[in-house]
Protein backbone atom coordinates (compact mmCIF):
# COMPACT_ATOMS: atom_id res chain seq x y z
CA UNK A 1 0.00 0.00 0.00
CA UNK A 2 2.88 2.36 0.81
CA UNK A 3 4.45 1.76 -2.60
CA UNK A 4 1.12 2.36 -4.34
CA UNK A 5 0.78 5.63 -2.45
CA UNK A 6 4.32 6.70 -3.44
CA UNK A 7 3.63 5.92 -7.12
CA UNK A 8 0.37 7.86 -6.90
CA UNK A 9 2.05 10.93 -5.40
CA UNK A 10 4.67 10.99 -8.16
CA UNK A 11 2.02 10.54 -10.83
CA UNK A 12 -0.07 13.31 -9.28
CA UNK A 13 2.84 15.76 -9.20
CA UNK A 14 3.78 15.06 -12.82
CA UNK A 15 0.17 15.26 -13.96
CA UNK A 16 -0.21 18.67 -12.34
CA UNK A 17 2.74 19.92 -14.33
CA UNK A 18 1.25 18.60 -17.57
CA UNK A 19 -2.33 19.83 -17.26
CA UNK A 20 -1.42 23.49 -17.79
CA UNK A 21 -4.44 25.74 -17.28
CA UNK A 22 -6.94 22.88 -17.19
CA UNK A 23 -8.74 22.34 -13.90
CA UNK A 24 -7.41 19.26 -12.08
CA UNK A 25 -10.84 17.65 -11.88
CA UNK A 26 -11.33 18.01 -15.61
CA UNK A 27 -7.86 16.61 -16.28
CA UNK A 28 -8.92 13.69 -14.08
CA UNK A 29 -10.97 12.34 -16.98
CA UNK A 30 -7.86 12.00 -19.17
CA UNK A 31 -5.54 10.56 -16.52
CA UNK A 32 -8.03 7.97 -15.26
CA UNK A 33 -9.45 7.28 -18.73
CA UNK A 34 -6.08 6.54 -20.33
CA UNK A 35 -5.03 4.47 -17.31
CA UNK A 36 -8.15 2.39 -17.82
CA UNK A 37 -7.48 2.00 -21.54
CA UNK A 38 -3.95 0.81 -20.81
CA UNK A 39 -5.33 -1.66 -18.26
CA UNK A 40 -7.87 -3.08 -20.74
CA UNK A 41 -5.23 -3.41 -23.42
CA UNK A 42 -2.72 -5.18 -21.17
CA UNK A 43 -5.46 -7.37 -19.70
CA UNK A 44 -6.32 -8.38 -23.27
CA UNK A 45 -2.65 -9.23 -23.88
CA UNK A 46 -2.63 -11.52 -20.85
CA UNK A 47 -5.84 -13.14 -22.12
CA UNK A 48 -4.31 -13.79 -25.54
CA UNK A 49 -1.44 -15.71 -23.93
CA UNK A 50 -3.59 -17.53 -21.38
CA UNK A 51 -6.02 -18.77 -24.00
CA UNK A 52 -3.18 -19.46 -26.48
CA UNK A 53 -4.78 -17.22 -29.08
CA UNK A 54 -1.30 -16.01 -30.03
CA UNK A 55 2.09 -17.73 -29.72
CA UNK A 56 4.95 -15.19 -29.75
CA UNK A 57 8.12 -16.34 -31.48
CA UNK A 58 11.50 -16.18 -29.78
CA UNK A 59 12.15 -12.53 -28.88
CA UNK A 60 8.75 -11.40 -30.20
CA UNK A 61 6.41 -9.36 -27.99
CA UNK A 62 2.84 -10.43 -27.37
CA UNK A 63 1.60 -7.34 -29.17
CA UNK A 64 3.72 -7.98 -32.26
CA UNK A 65 2.44 -11.56 -32.35
CA UNK A 66 -1.14 -10.24 -32.10
CA UNK A 67 -0.56 -7.70 -34.88
CA UNK A 68 0.82 -10.46 -37.06
CA UNK A 69 -1.88 -13.05 -36.32
CA UNK A 70 -4.99 -10.86 -36.25
CA UNK A 71 -4.73 -9.47 -39.73
CA UNK A 72 -6.73 -9.66 -42.93
CA UNK A 73 -9.67 -12.06 -42.86
CA UNK A 74 -8.62 -13.41 -39.43
CA UNK A 75 -9.10 -10.07 -37.67
CA UNK A 76 -12.86 -10.43 -37.07
CA UNK A 77 -12.44 -13.96 -35.74
CA UNK A 78 -9.92 -12.72 -33.18
CA UNK A 79 -12.05 -9.75 -32.15
CA UNK A 80 -15.15 -11.91 -31.74
CA UNK A 81 -13.27 -14.47 -29.63
CA UNK A 82 -11.79 -11.75 -27.40
CA UNK A 83 -15.09 -9.89 -26.98
CA UNK A 84 -16.91 -13.11 -26.16
CA UNK A 85 -14.66 -13.61 -23.13
CA UNK A 86 -13.72 -10.08 -22.06
CA UNK A 87 -16.79 -8.13 -23.16
CA UNK A 88 -14.64 -5.82 -25.30
CA UNK A 89 -11.97 -6.17 -27.96
CA UNK A 90 -9.11 -3.85 -28.98
CA UNK A 91 -7.82 -4.06 -32.52
CA UNK A 92 -4.07 -4.64 -33.05
CA UNK A 93 -3.38 -1.12 -34.34
CA UNK A 94 -5.06 0.46 -31.29
CA UNK A 95 -3.56 -1.57 -28.47
CA UNK A 96 -1.65 0.42 -25.88
CA UNK A 97 1.63 -1.06 -27.12
CA UNK A 98 0.85 -0.06 -30.73
CA UNK A 99 -0.11 3.48 -29.72
CA UNK A 100 3.07 3.84 -27.62
CA UNK A 101 5.12 2.55 -30.56
CA UNK A 102 3.74 5.42 -32.63
CA UNK A 103 4.52 7.86 -29.83
CA UNK A 104 8.11 6.70 -29.53
CA UNK A 105 8.57 6.94 -33.32
CA UNK A 106 6.93 10.38 -33.52
CA UNK A 107 4.19 9.04 -35.79
CA UNK A 108 1.23 9.80 -33.51
CA UNK A 109 -1.50 12.26 -34.52
CA UNK A 110 -4.46 13.68 -32.60
CA UNK A 111 -6.79 11.67 -34.85
CA UNK A 112 -5.17 8.44 -33.67
CA UNK A 113 -6.54 8.96 -30.16
CA UNK A 114 -10.05 9.55 -31.44
CA UNK A 115 -9.79 6.57 -33.78
CA UNK A 116 -8.77 4.22 -30.98
CA UNK A 117 -11.77 5.26 -28.85
CA UNK A 118 -14.13 5.02 -31.83
CA UNK A 119 -12.79 1.57 -32.66
CA UNK A 120 -13.22 0.43 -29.06
CA UNK A 121 -16.84 1.62 -29.02
CA UNK A 122 -17.60 0.01 -32.40
CA UNK A 123 -16.32 -3.40 -31.23
CA UNK A 124 -18.70 -3.38 -28.25
CA UNK A 125 -21.32 -4.58 -30.70
CA UNK A 126 -19.54 -7.94 -30.71
CA UNK A 127 -20.90 -8.81 -27.23
CA UNK A 128 -24.42 -7.54 -26.61
CA UNK A 129 -24.43 -8.83 -23.02
CA UNK A 130 -21.43 -6.71 -22.05
CA UNK A 131 -22.37 -3.63 -24.03
CA UNK A 132 -24.10 -1.88 -21.13
CA UNK A 133 -21.00 -2.31 -18.96
CA UNK A 134 -18.62 -0.61 -21.39
CA UNK A 135 -20.70 1.77 -23.53
CA UNK A 136 -19.76 5.41 -22.98
CA UNK A 137 -17.05 4.65 -20.45
CA UNK A 138 -14.64 6.99 -22.28
CA UNK A 139 -17.20 9.71 -23.06
CA UNK A 140 -15.69 12.14 -20.54
CA UNK A 141 -12.41 12.20 -22.45
CA UNK A 142 -13.17 15.11 -24.77
CA UNK A 143 -10.26 14.73 -27.17
CA UNK A 144 -11.10 17.95 -29.03
CA UNK A 145 -11.26 20.04 -25.86
CA UNK A 146 -9.57 23.37 -26.61
CA UNK A 147 -8.28 23.50 -23.03
CA UNK A 148 -5.94 20.70 -24.09
CA UNK A 149 -4.63 23.10 -26.74
CA UNK A 150 -5.94 25.64 -29.21
CA UNK A 151 -4.66 23.76 -32.25
CA UNK A 152 -4.79 20.11 -33.31
CA UNK A 153 -1.02 19.88 -32.92
CA UNK A 154 -1.16 21.35 -29.41
CA UNK A 155 -3.90 18.91 -28.36
CA UNK A 156 -1.95 15.98 -29.80
CA UNK A 157 1.11 17.11 -27.80
CA UNK A 158 -0.89 17.35 -24.57
CA UNK A 159 -2.50 13.93 -25.06
CA UNK A 160 0.83 12.35 -26.01
CA UNK A 161 2.54 13.74 -22.91
CA UNK A 162 -0.31 12.38 -20.80
CA UNK A 163 -0.20 8.82 -22.14
CA UNK A 164 3.59 8.86 -22.05
CA UNK A 165 3.34 9.71 -18.36
CA UNK A 166 0.87 6.87 -17.76
CA UNK A 167 3.04 4.45 -19.72
CA UNK A 168 5.84 5.10 -17.25
CA UNK A 169 3.78 4.03 -14.25
CA UNK A 170 4.87 0.69 -12.79
CA UNK A 171 1.71 -1.26 -11.98
CA UNK A 172 3.56 -3.82 -9.85
CA UNK A 173 5.49 -3.49 -6.59
CA UNK A 174 8.99 -4.81 -5.89
CA UNK A 175 7.56 -8.28 -5.21
CA UNK A 176 5.70 -8.38 -8.53
CA UNK A 177 2.30 -7.87 -6.91
CA UNK A 178 -0.25 -5.91 -8.95
CA UNK A 179 -0.90 -2.55 -7.23
CA UNK A 180 -2.85 -0.94 -10.07
CA UNK A 181 -6.16 -1.03 -8.18
CA UNK A 182 -4.63 0.69 -5.17
CA UNK A 183 -2.99 3.35 -7.35
CA UNK A 184 -6.32 4.04 -9.00
CA UNK A 185 -8.10 4.34 -5.63
CA UNK A 186 -5.43 6.70 -4.30
CA UNK A 187 -5.72 8.85 -7.42
CA UNK A 188 -9.48 9.10 -7.01
CA UNK A 189 -8.89 10.14 -3.40
CA UNK A 190 -6.41 12.80 -4.54
CA UNK A 191 -8.90 14.26 -7.00
CA UNK A 192 -11.58 14.21 -4.30
CA UNK A 193 -9.35 16.14 -1.91
CA UNK A 194 -8.58 18.64 -4.64
CA UNK A 195 -12.27 19.09 -5.45
CA UNK A 196 -13.11 19.97 -1.83
CA UNK A 197 -16.82 20.34 -1.24
CA UNK A 198 -17.57 19.18 -4.77
CA UNK A 199 -16.15 15.75 -3.98
CA UNK A 200 -19.08 14.50 -1.96
CA UNK A 201 -20.79 13.27 -5.09
CA UNK A 202 -18.17 10.67 -5.89
CA UNK A 203 -16.03 9.81 -2.90
CA UNK A 204 -16.48 8.47 0.62
CA UNK A 205 -13.25 8.68 2.69
CA UNK A 206 -11.66 5.25 2.91
CA UNK A 207 -11.80 4.99 6.70
CA UNK A 208 -15.56 5.72 6.69
CA UNK A 209 -16.03 3.16 3.91
CA UNK A 210 -14.15 0.66 6.03
CA UNK A 211 -16.52 1.22 8.96
CA UNK A 212 -19.59 0.65 6.77
CA UNK A 213 -18.04 -2.37 5.04
CA UNK A 214 -17.07 -4.12 8.28
CA UNK A 215 -20.47 -3.43 9.86
CA UNK A 216 -22.51 -4.97 7.03
CA UNK A 217 -20.14 -7.92 6.61
CA UNK A 218 -20.29 -9.06 10.25
CA UNK A 219 -23.51 -11.05 9.96
CA UNK A 220 -23.13 -12.47 6.43
CA UNK A 221 -23.29 -16.24 6.66
CA UNK A 222 -20.09 -18.11 5.78
CA UNK A 223 -22.28 -20.45 3.73
CA UNK A 224 -22.95 -17.69 1.19
CA UNK A 225 -20.36 -18.25 -1.53
CA UNK A 226 -21.32 -15.28 -3.72
CA UNK A 227 -22.35 -12.43 -1.40
CA UNK A 228 -24.30 -9.59 -3.03
CA UNK A 229 -23.84 -5.90 -2.22
CA UNK A 230 -25.84 -2.88 -3.40
CA UNK A 231 -24.95 0.82 -3.23
CA UNK A 232 -27.74 2.97 -4.65
CA UNK A 233 -25.59 6.14 -4.66
CA UNK A 234 -22.34 4.41 -5.54
CA UNK A 235 -20.19 7.38 -6.62
CA UNK A 236 -16.78 6.09 -7.70
CA UNK A 237 -17.55 2.57 -6.46
CA UNK A 238 -14.90 2.68 -3.73
CA UNK A 239 -17.38 1.75 -1.00
CA UNK A 240 -18.46 -1.34 -2.97
CA UNK A 241 -14.83 -2.41 -3.24
CA UNK A 242 -14.28 -1.94 0.50
CA UNK A 243 -17.19 -4.30 1.17
CA UNK A 244 -15.78 -6.90 -1.20
CA UNK A 245 -12.43 -6.85 0.60
CA UNK A 246 -14.17 -8.25 3.67
CA UNK A 247 -14.64 -11.52 1.75
CA UNK A 248 -11.21 -12.71 0.61
CA UNK A 249 -11.41 -15.75 -1.62
CA UNK A 250 -15.09 -15.23 -2.45
CA UNK A 251 -16.70 -13.80 -5.56
CA UNK A 252 -18.73 -10.73 -4.62
CA UNK A 253 -21.54 -9.61 -6.94
CA UNK A 254 -21.67 -5.81 -7.21
CA UNK A 255 -24.77 -3.72 -7.86
CA UNK A 256 -24.89 0.06 -7.93
CA UNK A 257 -26.64 3.09 -9.29
CA UNK A 258 -25.28 6.61 -9.78
CA UNK A 259 -26.98 9.77 -11.03
CA UNK A 260 -23.93 11.68 -12.29
CA UNK A 261 -22.80 10.24 -15.63
CA UNK A 262 -19.12 11.11 -15.24
CA UNK A 263 -19.07 9.56 -11.79
CA UNK A 264 -20.88 6.48 -13.10
CA UNK A 265 -18.14 6.08 -15.72
CA UNK A 266 -15.54 6.46 -12.98
CA UNK A 267 -17.22 3.72 -10.93
CA UNK A 268 -17.18 1.26 -13.82
CA UNK A 269 -13.50 1.92 -14.45
CA UNK A 270 -12.64 1.73 -10.75
CA UNK A 271 -14.28 -1.66 -10.26
CA UNK A 272 -12.68 -3.20 -13.35
CA UNK A 273 -9.26 -1.73 -12.54
CA UNK A 274 -9.58 -3.50 -9.19
CA UNK A 275 -10.10 -6.84 -10.90
CA UNK A 276 -13.90 -7.02 -11.04
CA UNK A 277 -15.12 -8.82 -14.17
CA UNK A 278 -18.02 -7.24 -16.01
CA UNK A 279 -20.14 -10.36 -15.45
CA UNK A 280 -19.93 -9.80 -11.68
CA UNK A 281 -21.03 -6.16 -11.69
CA UNK A 282 -24.18 -4.36 -12.69
CA UNK A 283 -24.00 -0.58 -12.43
CA UNK A 284 -26.66 1.80 -13.72
CA UNK A 285 -26.74 5.53 -14.50
CA UNK A 286 -30.04 6.97 -13.24
CA UNK A 287 -31.89 8.77 -10.44
CA UNK A 288 -32.36 6.13 -7.74
CA UNK A 289 -35.45 7.71 -6.18
CA UNK A 290 -37.19 8.20 -9.54
CA UNK A 291 -36.10 4.98 -11.25
CA UNK A 292 -36.21 2.17 -8.74
CA UNK A 293 -33.54 -0.32 -9.58
CA UNK A 294 -32.83 -3.19 -9.29
CA UNK A 295 -36.29 -4.38 -10.23
CA UNK A 296 -37.80 -6.45 -12.97
CA UNK A 297 -35.72 -7.88 -15.80
CA UNK A 298 -32.16 -6.84 -16.60
CA UNK A 299 -30.55 -6.29 -20.01
CA UNK A 300 -29.74 -9.98 -20.32
CA UNK A 301 -33.37 -11.00 -19.90
CA UNK A 302 -32.77 -12.39 -16.41
CA UNK A 303 -35.02 -11.68 -13.45
CA UNK A 304 -33.02 -9.43 -11.16
CA UNK A 305 -32.91 -10.15 -7.43
CA UNK A 306 -35.01 -7.64 -5.56
CA UNK A 307 -32.86 -7.86 -2.47
CA UNK A 308 -29.24 -8.16 -1.40
CA UNK A 309 -27.12 -9.53 1.42
CA UNK A 310 -25.68 -6.08 2.08
CA UNK A 311 -26.77 -2.53 1.30
CA UNK A 312 -24.37 0.38 1.87
CA UNK A 313 -24.71 4.04 1.01
CA UNK A 314 -23.42 7.55 1.59
CA UNK A 315 -26.14 9.46 -0.31
CA UNK A 316 -26.27 13.25 -0.76
CA UNK A 317 -27.43 14.77 2.52
CA UNK A 318 -30.77 16.58 2.73
CA UNK A 319 -31.21 16.56 -1.04
CA UNK A 320 -34.36 17.76 -2.77
CA UNK A 321 -36.65 15.19 -4.38
CA UNK A 322 -40.13 14.86 -5.85
CA UNK A 323 -42.29 13.68 -2.95
CA UNK A 324 -45.61 13.85 -4.80
CA UNK A 325 -48.46 11.93 -3.14
CA UNK A 326 -48.40 9.25 -5.84
CA UNK A 327 -45.21 7.95 -4.25
CA UNK A 328 -47.25 6.92 -1.20
CA UNK A 329 -48.24 3.91 -3.32
CA UNK A 330 -44.61 3.08 -4.07
CA UNK A 331 -43.78 -0.25 -2.36
CA UNK A 332 -40.57 1.29 -1.04
CA UNK A 333 -42.41 3.91 1.02
CA UNK A 334 -46.05 2.92 1.49
CA UNK A 335 -45.58 0.90 4.69
CA UNK A 336 -44.18 3.86 6.61
CA UNK A 337 -47.16 6.20 6.45
CA UNK A 338 -45.35 9.30 5.16
CA UNK A 339 -42.87 10.53 2.58
CA UNK A 340 -39.60 12.28 3.35
CA UNK A 341 -39.88 16.09 3.05
CA UNK A 342 -39.34 17.64 -0.37
CA UNK A 343 -36.14 19.38 0.79
CA UNK A 344 -34.75 16.44 2.79
CA UNK A 345 -34.64 13.12 0.91
CA UNK A 346 -32.63 11.37 3.65
CA UNK A 347 -35.41 8.97 4.67
CA UNK A 348 -36.38 8.38 1.04
CA UNK A 349 -32.87 7.04 0.39
CA UNK A 350 -32.95 5.00 3.58
CA UNK A 351 -36.28 3.36 2.76
CA UNK A 352 -35.18 2.65 -0.80
CA UNK A 353 -32.13 0.77 0.48
CA UNK A 354 -34.10 -1.06 3.16
CA UNK A 355 -36.64 -2.22 0.57
CA UNK A 356 -33.86 -3.97 -1.36
CA UNK A 357 -32.31 -5.62 1.69
CA UNK A 358 -32.69 -9.37 2.16
CA UNK A 359 -34.53 -10.56 5.25
CA UNK A 360 -31.19 -11.89 6.53
CA UNK A 361 -29.14 -8.90 5.39
CA UNK A 362 -27.63 -5.80 6.97
CA UNK A 363 -27.75 -2.21 5.74
CA UNK A 364 -25.43 0.68 6.72
CA UNK A 365 -26.12 4.24 5.61
CA UNK A 366 -24.44 7.56 6.46
CA UNK A 367 -26.82 10.48 7.08
CA UNK A 368 -26.89 13.85 8.87
CA UNK A 369 -27.85 13.85 12.57
CA UNK A 370 -31.16 15.54 11.78
CA UNK A 371 -32.71 12.18 10.86
CA UNK A 372 -32.47 11.22 14.54
CA UNK A 373 -34.68 13.98 15.91
CA UNK A 374 -36.42 16.05 13.23
CA UNK A 375 -40.19 16.09 13.57
CA UNK A 376 -43.26 16.04 11.30
CA UNK A 377 -43.11 13.42 8.50
CA UNK A 378 -39.61 12.30 9.41
CA UNK A 379 -40.74 11.60 12.97
CA UNK A 380 -43.56 9.46 11.62
CA UNK A 381 -41.18 7.42 9.43
CA UNK A 382 -38.70 7.08 12.28
CA UNK A 383 -41.43 5.83 14.63
CA UNK A 384 -42.60 3.28 12.03
CA UNK A 385 -39.06 1.98 11.58
CA UNK A 386 -38.69 1.55 15.34
CA UNK A 387 -42.07 -0.11 15.75
CA UNK A 388 -41.15 -2.53 12.96
CA UNK A 389 -37.91 -3.17 14.89
CA UNK A 390 -35.77 -2.37 11.84
CA UNK A 391 -33.22 0.05 13.36
CA UNK A 392 -30.39 -1.99 14.79
CA UNK A 393 -27.79 0.64 15.74
CA UNK A 394 -27.11 4.38 15.72
CA UNK A 395 -23.43 5.33 15.50
CA UNK A 396 -22.31 8.95 15.81
CA UNK A 397 -19.16 9.80 13.82
CA UNK A 398 -16.76 12.73 14.38
CA UNK A 399 -17.24 16.02 12.54
CA UNK A 400 -15.21 16.99 9.47
CA UNK A 401 -14.52 13.51 8.12
CA UNK A 402 -15.85 14.26 4.62
CA UNK A 403 -14.60 16.53 1.84
CA UNK A 404 -18.14 17.70 1.07
CA UNK A 405 -19.21 18.84 4.55
CA UNK A 406 -17.79 19.55 7.98
CA UNK A 407 -20.88 18.45 9.91
CA UNK A 408 -20.85 15.38 12.15
CA UNK A 409 -22.70 12.44 10.63
CA UNK A 410 -24.40 9.29 11.85
CA UNK A 411 -24.33 5.70 10.61
CA UNK A 412 -27.66 3.90 10.84
CA UNK A 413 -27.60 0.10 10.81
CA UNK A 414 -30.85 -1.53 9.71
CA UNK A 415 -32.16 -5.10 9.57
CA UNK A 416 -35.49 -6.64 8.69
CA UNK A 417 -35.46 -9.53 11.15
CA UNK A 418 -33.75 -8.51 14.38
CA UNK A 419 -33.52 -10.97 17.24
CA UNK A 420 -33.81 -8.33 19.99
CA UNK A 421 -36.12 -5.36 20.48
CA UNK A 422 -33.53 -2.74 21.35
CA UNK A 423 -31.22 -0.24 19.67
CA UNK A 424 -27.48 0.08 20.20
CA UNK A 425 -26.23 3.67 20.48
CA UNK A 426 -22.52 4.41 19.98
CA UNK A 427 -20.98 7.86 20.38
CA UNK A 428 -17.62 7.76 18.61
CA UNK A 429 -17.63 11.50 17.89
CA UNK A 430 -14.58 12.16 20.09
CA UNK A 431 -12.42 9.35 18.76
CA UNK A 432 -10.37 10.56 15.80
CA UNK A 433 -7.09 12.13 14.75
CA UNK A 434 -7.26 15.79 13.86
CA UNK A 435 -6.03 16.49 10.34
CA UNK A 436 -5.02 19.66 8.54
CA UNK A 437 -8.15 19.75 6.36
CA UNK A 438 -10.17 16.69 7.38
CA UNK A 439 -10.25 14.63 10.53
CA UNK A 440 -9.32 10.96 10.24
CA UNK A 441 -10.55 7.79 11.90
CA UNK A 442 -7.59 5.76 13.11
CA UNK A 443 -7.59 1.97 12.92
CA UNK A 444 -8.06 1.87 16.70
CA UNK A 445 -11.14 4.12 16.36
CA UNK A 446 -12.60 1.88 13.64
CA UNK A 447 -11.92 -1.28 15.62
CA UNK A 448 -13.54 0.20 18.74
CA UNK A 449 -16.74 0.81 16.76
CA UNK A 450 -16.73 -2.71 15.27
CA UNK A 451 -15.97 -4.45 18.58
CA UNK A 452 -18.66 -2.46 20.38
CA UNK A 453 -21.24 -3.24 17.70
CA UNK A 454 -20.35 -6.94 17.80
CA UNK A 455 -20.42 -7.15 21.63
CA UNK A 456 -23.65 -5.11 21.91
CA UNK A 457 -23.05 -4.09 25.53
CA UNK A 458 -23.02 -0.82 27.44
CA UNK A 459 -19.66 0.96 27.47
CA UNK A 460 -19.27 3.86 29.89
CA UNK A 461 -19.49 7.21 28.09
CA UNK A 462 -19.35 5.43 24.69
CA UNK A 463 -22.25 3.03 24.10
CA UNK A 464 -25.67 2.07 25.45
CA UNK A 465 -28.17 -0.62 24.49
CA UNK A 466 -31.53 1.13 24.80
CA UNK A 467 -34.74 -0.81 25.29
CA UNK A 468 -37.80 0.04 23.27
CA UNK A 469 -39.40 1.40 26.47
CA UNK A 470 -36.55 3.91 26.83
CA UNK A 471 -36.99 4.99 23.24
CA UNK A 472 -40.75 5.39 23.71
CA UNK A 473 -40.11 7.50 26.81
CA UNK A 474 -38.03 9.77 24.58
CA UNK A 475 -40.94 10.00 22.12
CA UNK A 476 -38.96 7.99 19.52
CA UNK A 477 -36.26 10.66 19.42
CA UNK A 478 -32.92 8.97 18.67
CA UNK A 479 -30.60 11.86 19.46
CA UNK A 480 -27.50 10.11 20.81
CA UNK A 481 -26.90 12.29 23.93
CA UNK A 482 -30.29 11.11 25.25
CA UNK A 483 -28.88 7.60 25.53
CA UNK A 484 -25.09 7.93 25.88
CA UNK A 485 -23.92 10.24 28.66
CA UNK A 486 -20.48 11.54 27.72
CA UNK A 487 -20.43 14.31 30.35
CA UNK A 488 -17.07 14.63 32.07
CA UNK A 489 -17.30 16.45 35.46
CA UNK A 490 -14.84 19.28 36.05
CA UNK A 491 -12.13 18.41 38.59
CA UNK A 492 -12.68 20.02 42.06
CA UNK A 493 -11.09 23.44 42.55
CA UNK A 494 -8.38 23.70 45.22
CA UNK A 495 -9.11 27.16 46.70
CA UNK A 496 -5.85 27.13 48.67
CA UNK A 497 -3.85 26.54 45.48
CA UNK A 498 -5.80 29.23 43.63
CA UNK A 499 -5.14 31.75 46.46
CA UNK A 500 -1.46 30.90 46.40
CA UNK A 501 -1.29 31.41 42.60
CA UNK A 502 -3.11 34.76 42.87
CA UNK A 503 -0.67 35.97 45.55
CA UNK A 504 2.33 34.94 43.44
CA UNK A 505 0.88 36.68 40.40
CA UNK A 506 0.29 39.92 42.36
CA UNK A 507 3.85 39.86 43.69
CA UNK A 508 5.15 39.58 40.10
CA UNK A 509 2.96 42.52 39.04
CA UNK A 510 4.26 44.65 41.94
CA UNK A 511 7.86 43.78 41.12
CA UNK A 512 7.36 44.65 37.43
CA UNK A 513 5.71 47.98 38.34
CA UNK A 514 8.64 48.91 40.61
CA UNK A 515 11.17 48.07 37.91
CA UNK A 516 9.21 50.06 35.36
CA UNK A 517 9.05 53.09 37.72
CA UNK A 518 12.82 53.03 38.21
CA UNK A 519 13.40 53.01 34.46
CA UNK A 520 10.86 55.79 33.86
CA UNK A 521 12.58 58.11 36.39
CA UNK A 522 15.77 57.93 34.33
CA UNK A 523 14.00 59.30 31.25
CA UNK A 524 14.14 63.03 30.39
CA UNK A 525 13.10 65.21 27.45
CA UNK A 526 14.15 68.64 26.16
CA UNK A 527 10.55 69.19 25.04
CA UNK A 528 8.84 70.71 28.09
CA UNK A 529 5.38 69.38 27.12
CA UNK A 530 6.68 65.84 26.72
CA UNK A 531 8.58 66.19 30.03
CA UNK A 532 5.41 67.37 31.80
CA UNK A 533 3.45 64.38 30.45
CA UNK A 534 6.26 62.05 31.50
CA UNK A 535 6.36 63.51 35.03
CA UNK A 536 2.60 63.11 35.30
CA UNK A 537 2.74 59.44 34.23
CA UNK A 538 5.64 58.74 36.65
CA UNK A 539 3.66 60.29 39.52
CA UNK A 540 0.61 58.13 38.67
CA UNK A 541 2.74 55.00 38.50
CA UNK A 542 4.44 55.89 41.79
CA UNK A 543 1.06 56.25 43.51
CA UNK A 544 0.02 52.83 42.13
CA UNK A 545 3.19 51.19 43.47
CA UNK A 546 2.62 52.74 46.94
CA UNK A 547 -1.01 51.53 46.89
CA UNK A 548 0.11 47.96 46.17
CA UNK A 549 2.63 48.10 49.03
Amino acid sequence: MTEAKDVTNKLWDMANRLRGTMDANEYRNYILGFMFYRYLSEYQEAHLIKEELVEPKQGQSVNDAYVEAASGDDLNDYLEAIADSLGYAIEPQYTWASIMDKVHNNKIAASDYQDMIDSFNHNLNLNKHAKVDFTGVFNDMNLSNDRLGKSTAARAKALTETIDLIDGVNYKDDNGKDILGNIYMYLISKFARNAGKGAGEFFTPQQVSEVLAKLVAINVSQEITRPTVYDFACGSGSLLLKVARQFPGKTVIYHGQELNTSTYNLARMNLMMNGVRYVNMDLRNADTLEMDWPDGVDTQGVDHPRSFDMVVANPPYSARWDNSDKKLKDPRFKEYGALAPKTKADYAFLLHGLYHLKSTGTMAIVLPHGVLFRGAKEAKIRKALLEKNQIDAVIGLPANLFYSTGIPTVVLILKKNKQTRDVLFIDSSKYFEKGKNQNVLRQSDIQKIIDTYRDRKDVDKYAHVATMDEIKENDFNLNIPRYVDTFEPEPPVDLGEVTKELKETQEKINKNESELLSMMKELTSKDQKVQNDLDEFIQMLENEVKRNG
